[in-house]
């Protein structure tokens, strides 16, 4: 079968990377979900994340900006003959940004995206979940969106050995259909996870760049605070972003977000010097803590990030149960 690359691009978005092409085949019956592309708001510079992540980050946009020359003009094709498109892992802790960095590549790169989450996919009906996985690709190969599957490790866990029901069969069929659309489709994938350890060895293969994210270290925990006190906030004199920094070691991102938004409305509802202190936020972090402790448990703190262009499988990483956002 030959190499389909779409050379064009949108404009202003440069040359060389990765297109939509046209779709193979049909996405089925009138159950089957839309797939809407939209526009992303978010671009590279608000990602907060450590600057190992960050490097990572950008070696997968190279890999896509350049996939003409690396596979076309440097023949990297001859030994890889069969990949379409270019299919990217995110995954680490929930909080940490993995969904912010799938909308900012796709901002990056010139994209529209198309979001899919596992409840879009699932149908109780039998045959019409791999209808919904290729509908969502048809979609992105109509709109030459970037596609972003969150909470993949439920689309991407195991093929079933021992089939012994429908609903056996019916799983094994989804699986085998997203191989199968991750081979034809000559754009941009990315997965996100907070469960890697759940991939099926063949998804695993397939994905060409594992990016690993982690909690925020103190500098970058510095730096999210600050990001997150806009000056339009009205803050008392004792708010400090190097206090709130120290405090809030083994939080995420989407953790001080909460923290936030949870102490500003504490503030908005005093009757007079409606300001945000100091004591709202560290309050409203020990609630985070305490909530962690009672009502579920996080992936364990994941300090290396990975980066295998072609890898075996996934280096030990994080096993928990997570909520909140990924």
């Amino acid at each position: 079968m030959p190499l389909r690359w779409a050379m064009e691009r949108p404009p202003g978005s440069g040359d060389g990377a990765l297109g939509g092409g046209q779709p193979e085949n049909g996405s089925g019956g009138g159950n089957t979900p839309a797939f809407t592309p939209e526009t992303p708001r978010r671009a590279l510079a608000d990602l907060i994340v450590p600057d190992v992540v960050r490097e990572r980050v950008l070696s997968v946009l190279s890999l896509i900006e350049n996939h003409e020359t690396l596979f076309v003009t440097w023949n990297l094709a001859k030994i890889d003959p069969y990949r379409r498109g270019v299919a990217i892992n995110l995954y680490g802790p929930s909080g940490t940004g993995k969904s912010l960095c799938a909308e900012a590549i796709a901002h990056q790169t010139g994209r529209p995206f198309i979001n899919v989450n596992y409840a879009q996919i699932e149908s109780r009906y039998v045959g019409q979940t791999p209808k919904n996985i290729e509908a969502a690709f048809d979609a992105a190969r109509d709109a030459r969106a970037v596609v972003i599957f969150d909470e993949a490790d439920a689309l991407l866990g195991s093929r079933l050995s021992n089939v012994t029901q429908s609903a056996d069969h019916a799983v094994n069929m989804s699986r085998t259909t997203m191989l199968r659309q991750l081979d034809l489709f000559d754009g941009v994938v990315v997965f996100t996870t907070n469960y890697p350890k759940n991939y099926d060895a063949a998804f695993v293969r397939r994905i060409l760049a594992h990016v690993r994210f982690e909690l925020p270290d103190l500098e970058t925990r510095l730096r999210l605070w600050r990001h997150m006190l806009p000056d339009e906030l009205p803050c008392a004199d004792d708010v400090d972003s190097e206090i709130l920094a120290r405090e809030s070691d083994g939080l995420a991102g989407g953790d001080l977000v909460n923290v936030v938004v949870a102490a500003a409305t504490i503030a908005v509802n005093r009757p007079a010097q409606r300001r945000v202190r100091l004591a709202d936020l560290t309050a409203e972090i020990a609630a985070v803590r305490r909530a962690r402790a009672e009502v579920g448990k996080s992936p364990p703190d994941a300090r290396v990030v990975s980066w295998e262009p072609a890898p075996a499988g996934i280096a030990p990483d994080e096993a928990g149960t997570a909520g909140g956002v990924s």
